[in-house]
């Protein structure tokens, strides 16, 4: 029994081994392109989650530019914390620096808390809030009820 020539169903058995092999081929190679064509797709998402990060991130290093603008710090400090720039009579000049030396750092005055202001009964803080206004009694809105009359 010849293995080339022998016949099965009219089919020989060579035949038969190559379809079958044949068709375990084109299966592999479908399966391949599945799961290629999935990570594809994975793929393409994850760039385009790193594409819409950079463009966050190009968007916030614009409002931090904005942000850290000098004029506008300049502005915000008179504005809200009464910043000025420096005067003449708080520089010193090279005779001063020696007495400054020698003496050290002058004694730098205690700045309120916000706890013992309230405490004390002051009125306000600079740079603290002021507390949210008392509550007052809830606004109801009017209520449409059917009156039944007896």
């Amino acid at each position: 029994m010849n293995p080339f020539t022998h016949r099965i169903r009219g089919f020989r058995l060579l035949d038969l081994v190559g379809v079958g092999v044949l068709v375990t081929i084109i299966l592999g190679v479908y399966l391949a392109k599945t799961f290629a064509g999935r990570e594809r797709a994975d793929i393409a998402a994850a760039e385009r989650q790193i594409d819409g990060e950079k463009a966050r991130i190009r968007l916030l290093e614009a409002e931090v530019a904005h942000l850290e603008q000098p004029g506008r710090i300049e502005r915000l400090s008179v504005a809200y914390l009464g910043l000025k720039p420096v005067s003449a009579k708080n520089e010193a000049s090279l005779d001063q620096l020696a007495v400054i030396a020698r003496n050290g750092p002058p004694q730098k005055a205690v700045a309120p808390s916000a706890v013992a202001a309230l405490v004390d009964g002051a009125g306000s803080v600079p740079g603290v809030p002021p507390p949210p206004p008392a509550a007052s009694a809830p606004v109801r809105l009017a209520e449409a009820r059917p009156e039944i009359k007896p």
